[in-house]
């Protein structure tokens, strides 16, 4: 676990904003958050837009824990043996929805325990579809893309602009790296056999289409290096342990625009995702109350807004998406660096959360048992 202060950024104190919902009563509510995330620039960014102007607020202490990849498997684990130890969860949409069908996370009411937008907009307004269920408060819309470096002399001036280039080792020889897990990969190895978008979750439905995805795969498998973590690419691709590789795109946009790595974008089929907040479900009353507390703050306009100043995810809320303006530190213009920017959007992938939630744990064993053949 790392507490709000490490590894952050030197970046201003705390968010611009009107911190009333923040500074409101807390009536017996616990004076300590444990909030789960993703680490790296991520957790940094929700650091400075949440977690440091609501502990200035309020006093109330943080501890982080990087665990949202496992959320899933822990929170039953905890479940079972009636010791729930998470107060505030990052997860995916698809994630969210299997913990809201489990009932290992409560359902929060928009009307009375999300603030409305500005102009008075509902919060379940306000986030349209993205609130795929009503466990479920959406944050950011990312993707998940490709780096690739800038200086590979193998590549005689080629440059990756196609996401079955990931299969070329012809053109693109050298090692790649791929999140362990079956989600995106099974999707652009699917696509990359010649399968139209918009049948990919029919294909991989199939028993032949699981297979067929994974000999696809198989065609890179001794070229790939296994992350977990999204800070791993970023770090893999600027020591050079690789050429490519899949990873959040806020990750990408730190090791090119904050750290001067010589990192480019792919941005196409780019997987675009939600990343959002759940409460677990089994917390006492006052854990409760303050999670509630947190949230609510956490998930209004101009908080989600400031995300936006240090990380290239866009906001949730279409009353935010008005309010990004510039990095914190660089000055730059974010809008274009969103994943949603129209530049950027040419050819995607959108998930299915439905299915993914309905036949995550049956793909999850096949791709890993096919990871150790």
């Amino acid at each position: 676990m790392a507490t709000a202060a490490a590894g952050v950024l030197a970046l201003p104190a705390f968010a611009e904003g009107d911190m009333s919902l923040a500074e409101a009563p807390c009536e017996n509510c616990a004076d300590e958050l444990t909030v789960v995330s993703w680490g790296g620039a991520y957790q940094n960014s929700q650091i400075k837009a949440y977690s440091e102007p609501y502990a200035e607020a309020t006093g109330v202490t943080f501890v982080w824990d990087e665990s949202s990849a496992e959320a899933v498997a822990k929170l039953r684990a905890m479940s079972e043996a009636g010791n729930v130890t998470w107060d505030v969860v990052d997860v995916v949409a698809s994630d969210a929805i299997r913990l809201c069908d489990e009932g290992l996370a409560i359902e929060i009411d928009g009307a009375t325990e999300l603030a409305p937008a500005p102009d008075g907009t509902s919060a379940d307004d306000d986030f349209g579809v993205l609130r795929v269920n009503d466990c479920f408060v959406p944050q950011i819309v990312y993707s998940t893309t490709f780096g690739y470096r800038t200086d590979v002399a193998e590549w005689n001036g080629a440059v990756p602009d196609d996401i079955c280039d990931i299969f070329d080792l012809e053109t693109f020889p050298g090692k790649r790296s791929l999140q362990r897990r079956p989600i995106d990969n099974m999707e652009w190895a699917t696509y990359c056999n010649g399968t139209p978008k918009d049948e990919i979750y029919d294909v991989l439905s199939t028993d032949e289409g699981i297979a067929a995805a994974l000999a696809k795969l198989d065609t890179i498998k001794d070229q790939v290096v296994w992350w977990t973590a999204g800070a791993e690419t970023p770090q893999l691709l600027a020591d050079g342990e690789v050429v490519m590789g899949s990873t959040f795109n806020g990750r990408l946009f730190s090791a090119i625009a904050e750290q001067d790595q010589p990192i480019a974008m792919m941005w196409d089929m780019q997987s675009f995702d939600l990343d959002g907040w759940i409460i677990p479900e089994g917390l006492d009353e006052a854990r409760l109350n303050r999670a509630k507390h947190f949230l609510k703050f956490a998930t209004d306009t101009q908080r989600l807004a400031d995300q936006a100043k240090y990380i290239s995810y866009g906001p949730a809320r279409a009353s935010s998406a008005p309010l990004v303006g510039t990095h914190a530190e660089l000055g730059i213009d974010m809008a274009p660096h969103m994943p949603t920017d129209p530049a950027n959007a040419a050819n995607v992938h959108n998930y299915d959360y439905t299915w993914w939630a309905d036949n995550r744990d049956d793909i999850d064993a096949k791709f890993q048992a096919w990871l150790v053949q």
